[in-house]
């Protein structure tokens, strides 16, 4: 099967890690805009942000500013309109029941919510669980570029939602992350897994410095943001300490391409295979 490349496939994404300021949304919006317009000014189409940054995670903070969570979500729509640029990351966002859910948006170039997924996997180890309600559903974009899926930090080591998407078409899965030590080489290699298994583009956008989770104790966060290439190859790899501004013009036929090839999901056995 012959894949033929256009220029529509073609797209320039930045991958923003950065630092997030604890409830301080206005501050970590400041830091951000200035981040868009590099990316901008580097014809940029797509940037990228970690999981909760524009406010960190602190539960009562979170539970009690239901109001401001909104506002910040319009602000990024207005920084995504005003830039003339595509926009992810996961933030807070209040469901229809007043609860709070960490949600992951793609804004598009004209500030609508092209796609909004809220984590599906809540990480009971640091309590999410308790504080958070989970998603019932996946998102998948359709988007200039082809079909982009949305995911959260926990969710990498879920295999099955990410060959849900590939099964579904999508070429690029966008992962907002704020994985803390000791599990840098889970992430880097869970993050190629997801990628190689599924024959797609994973653009993994974490977090770095310190978050005090209280009886929990202060976690680090490792950065070393990535983009991973369909054979698993790293494309773009942040280091562990700073904040950085990574980007990289990549071609998402090249995920039809290798499918045509390799055909892994026409060899399946799905009739084999029991998940519960």
């Amino acid at each position: 099967m012959l894949v033929l490349h256009s220029p529509e496939s073609q797209l320039t994404i930045t991958l923003a890690q950065m630092k997030v300021v604890y409830r301080r949304p206005d501050e970590n919006l400041a830091k951000a805009e200035t981040l868009i317009a590099e990316a901008v000014r580097r014809g940029s189409d797509l940037i990228c942000f970690p999981e909760m940054w524009t406010t960190g995670f602190d539960w009562h903070y979170l539970a009690t500013k239901p109001r401001e969570h909104e506002e910040v979500i319009e602000q990024v729509a207005a920084l995504a309109r005003r830039h003339r640029i595509w926009i992810n990351g996961s933030l807070p966002m209040v469901t229809e029941d007043g609860r709070i859910a960490n949600t992951s948006i793609l804004f598009s170039a004209e500030g609508k919510r092209a796609g909004v997924y809220r984590k599906v996997h809540l990480f009971s180890l640091l309590h999410e669980d308790r504080h958070l309600v989970a998603g019932d559903s996946l998102t998948v974009v359709n988007t200039p570029w082809g079909k982009v899926g949305l995911s959260v930090c926990y969710d990498i080591r879920f295999p099955e939602l990410y060959r849900s998407y590939a099964l579904q078409g999508v070429r690029l899965v966008l992962a907002p992350a704020a994985f803390p030590d000791p599990r840098r080489d889970h992430w880097q290699v869970l993050s190629r897994a997801r990628a190689i298994e599924n024959q797609m583009f994973l653009a993994g956008v974490n977090r770095v410095g310190n978050e005090d989770f209280g009886p929990d104790g202060v976690v680090r966060y490792f950065g070393t943001s990535l983009l991973v290439d369909p054979w698993g190859k790293l494309v773009l790899e942040a280091g562990e300490a700073e904040e950085e501004l990574l980007v990289a013009s990549i071609d998402l036929c090249e995920a039809d391409e290798l499918r045509s090839r390799m055909r892994v999901f026409a060899d399946r056995r799905p009739e084999l295979y029991e998940l519960s």
